[in-house]
């Protein structure tokens, strides 16, 4: 059977077959523990993880030491909103996030309300723009972290994060960033945006799954984050548990070829979705969610007024594999949180579609897609 033309990047990326081939060897001839200090297995492991480490922080602008690895983007979310929380103590600690932001953070600050925190939720216009000067507004003497992604998950919508931490960094606040769909996406450097502590997973850059990332400012202060696992204290005391060697060096070597391709792919996948929204566009009731610029390259974000969402979903699927908002929403069987924070409806928000492009989408699958959505639409004046 014809697999469907796959349209969900921001969900997982396909592995790069060249990250595959870096892991091949770490999966069955190089097996030593990187912490194995006395014997050469552990020493190669060991290398191969500081020459990943390397890979991922010249991806980013960071330094080596500052990059912490962890099980992927969500547990690194986890470990900067629960360390800082518990570092201050959780009772009377502010957090100040966005509606928008994926599950992982929301998830995240609603358990840590009830440990005693309190957390404002700013709101979002129509287009999915946040306005930094709310953000400023919500802060108030007891705010200890800042919490806002680079872009939307399921719109692209970018937010002015060098806006966001100059007003953190003002008031002597942290300052976190999820920026899991911009890694290895488009040029970033932690240093010039002034973020203090970022997650981004490894399998949004055509790296492994089950590997990620957080960056750690140094001046950020450690000791301000506490570990949220223990037992052995690895990466320096800020994640224990044994390394995940081969991911690690997918991770690695995913970055060195998204930094070595990033203008030319970016160019590249824009054309592509601009072909692909300026024809479907052309379907009676279509509109895009999010502002027309300033959001990402790879992400497109359609509503088509009037349909059936589930409907349209089953009709497409056989050639088709596209999503109705994030992975993680999609267990849960209700409306993006994201659109209606936006203030689409309920029913509109359901007829709602997010096509995402890759490194490894063609003119061919964009056109498949072209004529599969508007099939569905035969009066909508195609010729």
């Amino acid at each position: 059977m014809q697999r469907p033309v796959y349209l969900d990047n921001a969900a997982t990326t396909p592995m790069d077959p060249l990250v595959f081939e870096a892991m091949r060897p770490w999966f069955l001839e190089c097996h030593g523990n990187a912490s194995s200090s006395n014997h050469l297995f552990g020493w190669e492991a060991r290398d191969a993880v500081e020459e990943a480490r390397e890979r991922t922080a010249s991806l980013i602008g960071a330094r080596p030491k500052e990059v912490c690895f962890t099980a992927g983007a969500t547990e690194s979310v986890n470990l900067a909103l629960k360390g800082v929380a518990e570092g201050f103590g959780f009772k009377g600690v502010h957090i100040v996030t966005c509606a928008t932001e994926h599950r992982a953070v929301l998830d995240a600050c609603l358990h840590l309300e009830r440990l005693g925190c309190r957390v404002t939720r700013v709101g979002v216009d129509s287009t999915g723009n946040l306005d930094p000067d709310e953000v400023a507004d919500a802060i108030g003497p007891d705010t200890r972290l800042l919490s806002f992604m680079h872009a939307n998950n399921e719109t692209g919508v970018l937010h002015s994060v060098s806006r966001l931490s100059r007003i953190a960094r003002e008031r002597d606040i942290l300052f976190f960033c999820d920026a899991t769909q911009t890694v290895g996406k488009i040029p970033l450097n932690v240093g010039a945006l002034g973020i203090d502590l970022m997650a981004f997973s490894a399998h949004k850059f055509h790296g492994p799954k089950g590997v990620g990332g957080l960056y750690i400012r140094p001046c950020a202060g450690t000791s301000r984050i506490v570990p949220q696992m223990d037992g052995g204290g690895h990466e320096r005391g800020m994640r224990s548990g044994t390394l995940n060697v081969p991911g690690i060096v997918g991770m690695g070597k995913a970055a060195e070829l998204c930094e070595s391709s990033l203008d030319d792919e970016a160019s590249r996948i824009s054309a592509l979705r601009d072909r692909l929204e300026s024809d479907l566009l052309r379907v009676p009731g279509c509109r895009v969610n999010g502002r027309p610029d300033g959001r990402l390259h790879n992400i497109s974000n359609l509503s088509f007024e009037g349909i059936d969402g589930p409907l349209f979903m089953k009709a497409v699927s056989g050639r088709l594999a596209l999503s109705s908002g994030s992975a993680c929403r999609s267990l849960l069987q209700e409306p993006s949180h994201v659109l209606r924070a936006m203030g689409l409806s309920d029913s509109l928000a359901r007829a709602s579609f997010r096509f995402s492009l890759g490194r490894f989408s063609t003119e061919e699958d964009v056109q498949a897609a072209i004529l599969a959505v508007r099939n569905l639409f035969p009066s909508d004046g195609a010729s």
